[in-house]
């Protein structure tokens, strides 16, 4: 089990705040965490990991990396990290990047074979597209068999064919090296397929904590789903009005009324959302 109670000061998207974080998680846990960004969720990652000091207590398996009186550096605590720039040597082949955290060969081709990488293992990491670098990290991430993963919005600049392939991967490896995982995403589907837990900061603190499905399906009176958006056009079509939202990587048309294309501004972010199949929008 993991301990953490934690606070630090930080700056955040409404300027000063406070990071304070109290939870548990079990072991084999794989956490998503998400919310808006400025939350606090790398500064979060960054103080497990002992990159970032922050005040209070972390506690992996009975053992203290943090409290008044100990602070054990990021060389000694059991973690992976992957970061959303691969942070790979780009002087190294694929097998020395892996090597140069252990120099087990043996886990370092199983690794690789699991994430298909195994004809690659000769090739410098700067030749390699963006998918195969990040599954290089992920498997260099896993050489020291952490007690704790840490990601940080890990497949957020892949393709959805790729990002979906190395959801799998990451799944994968999570099981197989029971390892405990927390990952920083802000893809609904990503996190209902990953997760058993999903923690959703906001300014600093805990505002959900629960199942994906519980944390995620919620919709406001009788409507059949709703999703975060934000404006970046409107239109005037005859004599009605067209929104144009980005939601995710996509752009979605949706009717509004004169009154409500006078209350609404570009750049706005809304709440989309679908009542007996006919779209509607609101000011979230």
């Amino acid at each position: 089990m993991i301990e953490i109670k934690i606070k630090k000061e930080l700056h955040g998207s409404i300027g000063i705040m406070n990071l304070d974080v109290d939870l548990e998680i079990q072991r084999k846990d794989f956490i998503a965490l998400t919310g808006l960004s400025g939350s606090g969720k790398t500064t979060f990652l960054r103080s497990l990991a002992g990159l970032e000091k922050s005040q209070g207590i972390i506690k992996v398996e009975n053992e203290i990396w943090q409290d008044d009186k100990t602070f054990l550096p990021v060389q000694k605590r059991k973690i992976g990290f992957v970061f959303q720039d691969y942070a790979l040597f780009s002087n190294m082949n694929v097998l020395e990047n892996l090597l140069y955290v252990n120099k087990d060969k043996k886990l370092a081709q199983k690794l690789l074979e699991m994430t298909d990488l195994s004809a690659l293992k000769n090739r410098l990491t700067n030749s390699l597209s963006g998918g195969q670098k990040q599954r290089v990290s992920l498997c260099r991430s896993m050489m020291n068999k952490p007690k704790l993963l840490l990601m940080d919005e890990p497949l957020s600049a892949l393709d959805p064919s790729m990002r979906i392939k190395l959801q799998n991967e990451i799944l994968e490896l999570h099981q197989e090296f029971e390892t405990t995982t927390i990952m920083v995403s802000h893809d609904p589907s990503e996190i209902y397929k990953l997760s058993n837990r999903v923690i959703v900061l906001k300014d600093g603190k805990i505002i959900d904590d629960g199942k994906a499905k519980n944390v995620l399906l919620k919709t406001n009176g009788s409507a059949k789903f709703s999703f975060d958006g934000k404006i970046i056009d409107i239109i005037k079509v005859d004599v009605i009005c067209v929104a144009i939202v980005a939601i995710g990587q996509q752009l979605v048309e949706v009717t509004i009324s004169s009154l409500e294309a006078k209350e609404l501004k570009i750049g706005q972010e809304v709440l989309v959302s679908t009542k007996a199949f006919a779209p509607s929008i609101k000011k979230k």
